[in-house]
């Protein structure tokens, strides 16, 4: 315990310190997230959130009580490729392909290095077991893919991807160490932890800009690449007893998965291309209906924790996949129903938000007559 308790701290300060001594070298080399028509920030940004929270991880690893293991340095360097790739996006806007080639990349050395692919989707139909055979290794490029870029949309308000990974590393965290798995359940409970110094520095009043850093893509391709890692290792079973079913890795990153999936249907159904940018992500809706960017990134991390605790609960309990999979799909459902009937329900809100007003102004109007 003392030795994990020393790893955990290591990774913190490890990655604190890592953005006190970013900032500046990304300021002057012009590492920085200006702002534009999509991006209404004030002043330039440091885009150095991703890179602490990779360097204070491998911080961790290097100092982990159990033995630096050969997969461990795979994630280090596939995830250090992401990282590598993200930065150079940031600073030169990489074309799509050559971001899709990188990702493919680090996807290859978790697949064919580490020997972590997806092969099992479970008893999804109530018929047995699907095993996807050949079909795994492109099943598995398709996740990783889909993760990363997940992860990558999700990252729209201050604090946003933080919120949302820190409810998935948590859930992973619970599912690990519930499984008897001490060592994976502290590796995702260091992640959820080194995500509080860049959460701390991310939520800084716009104002207070000097001190105020963004996640970048190096971050959100880092993390999206870590936790699909993560979700093949304990839904698979290939090296380790199997720590939660493959379904329930749906519930971790529900937030992000939902969104993205929403947004893409919705895109290619108005003759888009899926990877256009808009303001159609979930946390543009909350906006729309009034609700502030803090406001908006209080009730999607706690929705993503409720959703998460609903998995848990469904894997602790031993419910059927095929159950577990069709409540997903409702809920998956039901998100699309909203989006596309979003001016609906801003619509239904703001009316709800100007009646309560008017009944507010007529009661005071009330005491003030009776005075």
């Amino acid at each position: 315990m003392e030795s994990s308790m020393e790893q955990i701290i290591s990774a913190v300060i490890g990655t604190l310190i890592a953005i006190l001594v970013l900032k500046p070298v990304a300021i002057n080399i012009g590492l920085v997230d200006k702002p534009n028509a999509r991006k209404l920030h004030t002043g330039s940004i440091p885009l150095i959130g991703g890179i602490a929270i990779y360097l204070g991880l491998c911080l961790s690893l290097f100092i982990g009580s159990a033995p630096f293991d050969h997969e461990s340095y795979l994630f280090i360097v596939a995830s250090g490729l992401m990282v590598l790739i993200g930065v150079v996006d940031d600073k030169r806007d990489l074309s799509v392909r050559t971001r899709i080639v990188g990702q493919m990349l680090a996807a290859s050395i978790m697949i064919f290095g580490a020997d972590q692919q997806i092969e099992n989707l479970g008893d999804l139909i109530a018929v047995g077991d699907l095993n996807l055979g050949w079909l795994a290794v492109p099943f598995t490029y398709v996740a990783v893919l889909g993760a990363i870029n997940a992860y990558n949309m999700v990252d729209g308000i201050d604090g946003l991807i933080g919120g949302v990974t820190l409810t998935t590393m948590l859930g992973l965290a619970v599912l690990f160490y519930l499984s008897g798995q001490n060592q994976a359940a502290m590796f995702a409970m260091t992640f959820a932890l080194v995500l509080l110094p860049y959460l701390a520095y991310n939520l800084r009043a716009h104002c207070d800009r000097n001190k105020k850093i963004f996640m970048g893509d190096a971050g959100s391709m880092f993390i999206g690449l870590s936790v699909i890692w993560l979700l093949a290792m304990g839904s698979q079973g290939k090296h380790s007893p199997q720590a939660f079913k493959a379904v329930t890795a749906l519930w971790l990153v529900a937030i992000p998965l939902i969104d993205m999936a929403g947004v893409m249907v919705r895109r290619i159904k108005k003759g888009q291309s899926p990877f256009k940018p808009d303001r159609d992500h979930l946390h543009h809706i909350f906006m729309r209906a009034g609700f502030s960017s803090r406001e908006a990134l209080v009730i999607i991390t706690l929705l993503s924790l409720f959703i998460a605790f609903i998995g848990i609960t469904l894997d602790y309990n031993q419910a059927p996949e095929w159950l577990s999979l069709t409540a997903f799909l409702a809920l998956f459902l039901a998100y699309l129903k909203l989006q596309n009937n979003i001016w609906r329900a801003v619509k239904a809100v703001r009316k709800a938000e100007a009646l309560q007003r008017c009944l507010k102004l007529r009661r005071i109007r009330h005491r003030r007559a009776l005075r």
